[in-house]
């Protein structure tokens, strides 16, 4: 990266719609830990060496790890709790949910429908007002919110208080992922986010398989204090909720301030004209269309994976525990491909790989009625999808300039992509049971426009780090140098 101008900002920075551009892309003015309207420029690591820091008595490595230590574990169970909650609902419903409370199989979606249309809508205001207050209160204040919905969903007596607790759980819930992903971007640079990410996202993987584990002991409770299992699921699994409320108030580690090279002055006030800019973005749309290709398996594997697997003939405890291998290899994973992502300073080869993977699952799945078919191509579905939603977040993240518009994009990214969930939540009918073909198959149609979307993507942010050469986090010809060895290391192997 160039040294900053003598006023201290880098030219292309001070275009009102800038990109930073590159293929893996650099991240952009970031707000400084005071949560002040000042503004700090990352570098990359190759701009620091022992010469050029400010700090040479400070080890880099034991600063990042220090920051590691501090943000990433608090946050990622914030992550957790909330994804845990969210996705119980699929857990409750073969221990007996939707018998108990006499809802038909249009009800039971309507309740999984709804969650995404107030999540989705509360997610832009949501990260405006995370720019205003410190995260360490909104973060986990929200959570307490969420929290108590969840408590009280355990004592519903009927599908209209099912489906009330479901808008409530979006709202308090939409401010997590967006906020945490705009606030990622404030304390790492951008070879260092992905990796982040995952470690954050990962949660969702464990949530998972958490929740399965939890299922199969909540649900022998049936019974206890005159509950219904399925009660206790939403009751306990959010019992805990409250550990993670002071370990995410630990926010203000000084010593990254310690990273920064260059502080810089940004407009103070909040103007609507960096909203504005975000939604006139076309290349935001265009990542929102991407992330449906993310977004739609996922949460339908999410939701309805304990129903899938017990459709091939399992018993309810049997298909609970069978869901716990898939989620924690796609944890795995997610981390492998974030590694090698930061590390090779790619992110396309790596998002579209992943779903042309998810795509190979969903075909297996079409095509074979063999439980343990279906069962390898849910698992390879999973584990595609999982590892990508990271970079994908980032990707978008690190080239938006100016922090409220990078705050907006997030949101609309992360808001627009949960459309996608809303329709995920109807993929999975009980009429197409066992075989989901339709399911399925839509899942395939996300997967195959997202590849689209995402090579359009590719496509247009080389174009534009063509015209600032100076950005660029990687040779120009890098992606295609990948793509080669892939198909030269292909042709070896077979």
């Amino acid at each position: 990266m160039d040294s900053p101008d003598k006023k201290g900002v880098l030219p292309e920075l001070m275009m009102p719609e800038s990109h930073i551009i590159s293929e893996s892309h650099s991240c952009p003015l970031s707000d400084t830990l005071t949560e002040t309207d000042a503004v700090e420029v990352l570098p990359s690591s190759s701009a620091i060496d022992g010469s050029a820091h400010p700090f040479p008595h400070i080890s880099e490595r034991t600063l990042l790890r220090k920051l590691d230590l501090h943000l990433i574990p608090p946050l990622a169970l914030l992550y957790l709790l909330s994804f845990l909650d969210r996705g119980n609902i699929g857990n409750a419903k073969i221990e007996g949910l939707a018998d108990d409370l006499y809802l038909t199989p249009d009800q039971y979606n309507m309740c999984l429908t709804v969650f995404f249309f107030t999540y989705a809508a509360f997610e832009v205001p949501s990260n405006l007002v995370i720019k205003r207050l410190r995260p360490s209160r909104w973060l986990p204040g929200i959570m307490v919110a969420w929290g108590l919905v969840m408590t009280l969903m355990g004592f519903v007596r009927n599908y209209h208080g099912l489906l009330t607790a479901r808008v409530f759980l979006g709202v308090t819930e939409a401010g997590l992922y967006p906020g945490v992903s705009f606030y990622l971007t404030m304390w790492y640079r951008r070879e260092e986010l992905q990796l982040r990410q995952a470690l954050f996202f990962c949660a969702a993987s464990i949530a998972g398989a958490f929740s399965g584990l939890l299922a199969y002991g909540i649900s022998h409770m049936r019974g206890v204090a005159g509950l219904e299992g399925w009660r206790w699921i939403f009751i306990l699994e959010d019992a805990d909720g409250g550990v993670s409320q002071h370990a995410s108030a630990q926010e203000g580690v000084p010593v990254v301030e310690q990273r920064l090279v260059v502080v810089v002055e940004e407009a103070g006030e909040f103007r609507w004209e960096y909203v504005r800019a975000a939604f006139k973005d076309w290349l935001i749309w265009i990542s929102i269309i991407a992330g449906w290709g993310f977004v739609a398996p996922l949460y339908g594997i999410s939701l309805f994976l304990p129903t899938i697997v017990r459709s091939l003939g399992y018993t309810s405890s049997t298909a609970q525990l069978m869901t716990v291998p898939i989620y924690v290899t796609a944890a795995i994973l997610a981390i492998l491909a974030a590694f090698w992502s930061d590390r090779v300073r790619l992110r396309s080869p790596f998002l579209i790989g992943g779903l042309a993977m998810a795509g190979l699952g969903f075909i297996l799945c079409i095509s074979s009625a063999d439980p343990h078919v279906v069962y390898a191509g849910v698992f390879i579905a999973a584990c595609g999808i999982y590892p990508a939603v990271p970079g994908h977040i980032v990707w978008l993240a690190c080239n938006q300039a100016g922090s409220y518009k990078r705050s907006t994009a997030i949101a609309m990214q992360v808001s627009g992509g949960n459309l996608a969930g809303a329709m995920a939540a109807n993929f999975y009918r009980a009429k197409d049971s066992p075989g989901y073909t339709l399911g399925h198959g839509l899942a395939l149609g996300f997967v195959g426009a997202g590849i689209l979307a995402l090579r359009l993507t590719a496509e247009e942010l080389a174009r534009l780090g063509d015209k600032a050469p100076t950005f660029s986090f990687i040779n120009k010809n890098s992606v295609a140098q990948f793509y080669s060895g892939v198909v030269k290391w292909l042709e070896w192997a077979l």
